[in-house]
């Protein structure tokens, strides 16, 4: 199963085609509102608009299993996204990220290592994934990695 065959729903609960990624970088990241690393989302937000005319795109994956710090419902997520970070690009659905009910789309992403080696289990809020062009997983970011971090706006770039 690739990226793009993966069925996942938006934050509305209407299936998202992950199809209109396809030849498109895109940065997945498992998002929490109530978390100290939540400020992140202003950084997405800019990459998203700074790059989005180049068909690059955040996409961001709500998750409750960390410390319970995304309880939300769809409507307050959005809400919240919305209004304190003005977040443009597209949600999913609130999904596990690990264990027995992890989402198939994590499935596919976790196998990649990021920069010091680590593979499989998210380790927190905002762990990021760049999925190439080609749909195969080209970098991978721990969750204290600032979406503008050097490392981050590089592969971006390199993927574009």
């Amino acid at each position: 199963m690739s990226f793009y065959d993966i069925e996942i729903a938006d934050l509305q609960g209407k299936p998202l085609d992950l199809g209109q990624f396809r030849g498109r970088p895109v940065l997945v990241v498992n998002v929490a509102s109530r978390c100290g690393l939540t400020p992140q989302y202003a950084e997405l937000e800019e990459l998203q608009r700074t790059y989005e005319d180049r068909g690059f795109s955040v996409l961001g994956v709500p998750c409750n299993q960390f410390a319970g710090q995304e309880p939300g419902t769809a409507e307050e997520i959005a809400e919240f996204c919305s209004t304190t970070y003005g977040v443009t690009f597209p949600m999913t659905e609130k999904v596990e990220v690990n264990g027995s009910g992890r989402h198939s789309l994590y499935d596919l992403l976790t196998p990649a290592a990021d920069g010091e080696g680590h593979t499989g289990d998210i380790r927190w809020n905002f762990e990021k994934f760049l999925v190439g062009k080609d749909g195969a997983v080209a970098a991978r970011f721990g969750p204290r990695t600032q979406p503008k971090a050097d490392e981050v706006v590089q592969a971006v770039e390199g993927a574009l």
